[in-house]
């Protein structure tokens, strides 16, 4: 290279599915020799189909031609309304509009731009362990340092306040929370959010919920805004990408006290010009659909849920059968342990000795942190008989 890359690129390493895509597509090319088509339920990119109502505002906008301007940074007032109302309807949470919404090109541009908006270099961050890659490698683009805190299976995939207590919080801004949890199922429950609440405003913390899950495999969908006084130190992401079949459309939201949407907004606005107004309508049209479109929804998701559990119990993989979210995630049994420790974790060790065999790739649980060593996650985004014929592909295998 001509000249050095930014110092704060080099804690980071590329997206690891977008690094392990080259492995993916080679393996694919052996297994179609065979016959056999790769099946990969690693990524969770929803199959199915966005609402009719969706496409058909898309086309009519886009047929507009005042709507290929530039459009104001903040989203159009309708596309605010319909986060407002969704929240509403299904949350019963009241968010404000006017100033308490702020529209993004999906959610995970928000957790970028959180980091970058609320901490300055050297400062801390809380994140989960097991948890999304993107919280940590986006506190290390910001400059950040890092403090995991732990998840463990024993205590639900909650945190251990006992133990948050007892850390060392001097210089922690922005705690990361997940629920349901990503990828451990995890749900959330009004008591967990009352915590975590209490938490953040004792210890002056800025309280992040990164909410996309909590439509899939749920009975009632939960806001951290249904605790009275949330709104003092909390943000939430939410996300049509899950909930609407729309991860390719990139369109999410933060919400939170008008003043903290405000900050955020002024990096924003350096990194975008709005978004194509016609995707901004789609988004009012999907939000907009009953409850019928989740009933239907999660009716496949179950029958999904039922066929990857048969893959894990054809491994032997340990795994909670009542969970959220678009994931399955299980303890892998002993036999993939390396007696001697070795370079690979029991997750990576039988994901790579399945792919290689079967041509099914299964995501290891190293990528989510420490405490994800010794587990596997599959997706459900994909159709019950790609599941079931990944399940039988590895019966063969496993015998």
């Amino acid at each position: 290279m001509i000249i050095e890359p930014a110092k704060r690129t080099q804690g980071v390493q590329e997206y690891y599915f977008s690094r392990k895509q080259k492995d993916l597509d080679a393996v694919g090319a052996e297994f179609l020799k065979k016959g056999k088509k790769l099946i990969n339920l690693g990524i969770g990119a929803p199959d199915g189909m966005p609402p009719q109502e969706a496409i058909d505002a898309l086309c009519e906008a886009a047929r507009q031609p005042g709507n290929h301007v530039y459009q104001n940074y903040r989203g159009i007032p309708a596309l605010r309304q319909a986060f407002a109302d969704w929240y509403s309807r299904y949350y019963g949470v009241t968010l404000n509009p006017d100033g308490g919404i702020q529209p993004l090109v999906g959610s995970k541009e928000g957790i970028l731009l959180v980091s970058l908006t609320f901490v300055n270099p050297g400062e801390k961050i809380l994140v989960p362990d097991p948890g999304y890659p993107t919280y940590a490698s986006s506190a290390q683009l910001a400059g950040a340092q890092l403090v995991p805190y732990d998840l463990k299976r024993e205590n639900g995939w909650h945190p251990d306040f006992d133990q948050l207590e007892n850390m060392d919080l001097d210089g922690v801004k922005i705690m990361w929370t997940n629920y349901p949890n990503m990828p451990t199922g995890a749900k959330a429950t009004p008591e967990l959010y009352e915590r975590i609440v209490d938490f953040g405003r004792r210890h002056r913390i800025l309280i992040v919920n990164d909410n996309p899950y909590s439509f899939i495999l749920t009975d009632k969908p939960l806001s951290i805004f249904s605790v009275p006084g949330a709104e003092e130190c909390c943000l939430e992401l939410n996300s049509l990408s899950k909930a609407h079949n729309m991860s390719g459309w990139r369109l999410g939201m933060v919400a939170g006290d008008p003043a903290l949407i405000k900050e955020i907004l002024k990096v924003k606005s350096q990194m975008d010009s709005g978004q194509f107004k016609a995707m901004q309508m789609a988004a009012v049209a999907a939000l907009g659909r009953g409850e019928d479109w989740f009933v239907k929804l999660n009716s496949e998701y179950e029958v999904r849920r039922r066929a990857a559990g048969r893959i894990f119990d054809t491994l032997g993989v340990d795994y909670d059968h009542d969970t959220a979210g678009l994931f399955l995630f299980g303890r892998v049994p002993a036999r993939w342990d390396s007696p001697t420790g070795g370079p690979m974790t029991p997750g990576e060790r039988l994901s790579e000795e399945i792919l290689h065999a079967t041509g099914v790739f299964i995501t290891p649980g190293f990528i989510f942190g420490k405490n994800g060593e010794d587990y596997v996650r599959v997706s459900l985004c994909a159709p019950a008989p790609v599941l079931d014929e990944a399940c039988a592909r590895i019966r063969e295998y496993v015998g």
